[in-house]
């Protein structure tokens, strides 16, 4: 029997790496007949790892290739640089530090993580199904345009045959199976964020986060660039270097499901919000992975710090990214989009038509975009905002997971969350995060509120 360990074997990073090598300009069409003409394959298209194992000749032919594509010049890397003076360099209306001191209410935190857990939760058991599976799976149990949890009562069997729901999380996501929030890496990361800066404030270094990954987090609950740089870390690579040693997802989506307390710790701050979301996203990603954390916590910034409009927030985040990169122009194809379509569905499948066929699903351009769009087209409610960024497809709980968490401060209160999703929590947070098990989300909320860094 084999293992295969989903993410980081060389055969299937290849494939990835030439996907990015394409996206990002690199002639990298030399590297792929080599590969190609020996018999690789594609990166697999939905799953971490093929089946099966690639012969020894392979394996070692992959290895050479990814860094011979790691030394290839990269056109778009004036644009779209990954260290912070190069970036606020480049970003002319990088936003100032209050002029005041600005207060966040406790409540207003309550209600951010309450909103995170639901948009996760939401979007947990449709999570790698293509777009046309959830409509399709929403529309038989009369959930369509999506308003509620999803529900395999009533479901033809044909259908959920066709597109059966995500095995691991179905068993505790779907509305009549959720007792409480699961455990999940878009809730693991903020509590991780939490513990660093208990440990380390708010000058915590990225070697301070690599050390605490190592000491509490483990290896089997991370994904991806995650993945990658942890193998990185246990192979000795030291920080930033983890993050583009054998890594082509670089540019995905991890950075930004980490962002949400760097955000919710600087209220009325985006810029040192960013800053901070920087330091975090450099140990597992380059270029617009990186400016995917510093979008989310500044908007999430702008927020905590009491902007009650949505599109304000999404301004700010667009301020401390490279206007000219291709994270900036995916956010604003999304507000575009989000604003001018007759209906969402219409959004989404712009969207798909755009990205789907040279992105994979777990890419952050795609998700930001459509992030954008269902935070513009929801315009602040709680509700739309969580169902639209799900009903999108893609990374479901990821971007249920931030639009929730910024609806939830644009809510200002945990109370003002309508109960259909916050009474199946039951304040019951189920986390991987080492020693820690479960805890409460008003405990989690207080443990923030610790942390906030007042001016």
């Amino acid at each position: 029997m084999t293992v295969r360990v989903t993410w980081v074997q060389p055969e299937d990073l290849i494939g990835h790496e030439l996907r990015q090598a394409a996206q990002d300009g690199r002639d990298a069409e030399a590297v792929e007949q080599r590969w190609y003409a020996a018999g690789g394959h594609a990166a697999p298209a939905r799953a971490g790892a093929s089946d099966p194992p690639a012969p020894r000749r392979l394996r070692a032919l992959a290895e050479e290739l990814l860094d011979e594509l790691a030394s290839l010049d990269v056109p778009s890397a004036a644009d779209e640089p990954t260290d912070l003076p190069s970036i606020r360099a480049a970003c002319p209306r990088w936003p100032a530090p209050p002029g005041r001191p600005v207060s966040l209410d406790s409540d207003r935190l309550h209600a951010a993580w309450l909103g995170r857990a639901a948009g996760c939760l939401l979007g947990k058991p449709v999570e790698k199904l293509p777009l046309d599976g959830i409509r399709a799976l929403a529309r038989a149990t009369g959930n369509w345009p999506l308003r509620t949890w999803f529900t395999a009562r009533g479901l033809p069997a044909g259908l959920a045959a066709a597109h059966p729901w995500n095995r691991r999380s179905a068993p505790t996501s779907l509305a009549e199976n959720i007792d409480g929030m699961p455990e999940d890496d878009d809730l693991n990361y903020p509590l991780l964020t939490v513990l660093l800066l208990q440990r380390h404030g708010h000058g915590f270094s990225t070697a301070d986060l690599a050390r605490l990954w190592l000491d509490e987090l483990p290896a089997g609950r991370v994904f991806t660039a995650e993945r990658v740089a942890y193998r990185n870390l246990l192979d000795g690579v030291e920080p930033p270097d983890t993050a583009v040693r054998r890594n082509p997802f670089r540019e995905w989506i991890g950075a930004q499901i980490r962002a949400d307390v760097h955000g919710w710790t600087h209220p009325g701050d985006p810029g040192a919000a960013a800053g901070q979301a920087h330091r975090d996203a450099v140990l597992t990603h380059t270029a617009n992975g990186v400016y995917g954390a510093m979008f989310t916590a500044a908007a999430l910034a702008e927020a905590a710090g009491g902007e009650t409009d949505v599109h304000g927030c999404l301004a700010a985040g667009l301020r401390v990214v490279p206007p000219r990169s291709r994270y900036a122009h995916a956010v604003r194809l999304g507000i575009e989009a989000g604003r001018s379509e007759a209906d969402f569905e219409a959004v989404v499948d712009r969207l798909h038509g755009t990205y789907a066929s040279t992105h994979h699903w777990v890419h952050v351009l795609p998700n930001a975009a459509l992030l954008a769009a269902a935070l513009t087209r929801a315009d602040g409610d709680f509700s739309r905002s969580v169902c639209l960024a799900v009903s999108g497809g893609w990374d479901t709980d990821s971007n249920g997971a931030t639009a929730g968490s910024l609806a939830g401060l644009l809510a200002g209160r945990a109370p003002a969350l309508p109960d259909r999703w916050t009474a199946p929590l039951k304040n019951r947070l189920a986390t991987s995060v080492a020693g820690i098990g479960s805890i409460g989300f008003d405990t989690l909320t207080e443990l923030t509120y610790q942390e906030v860094s007042r001016p």
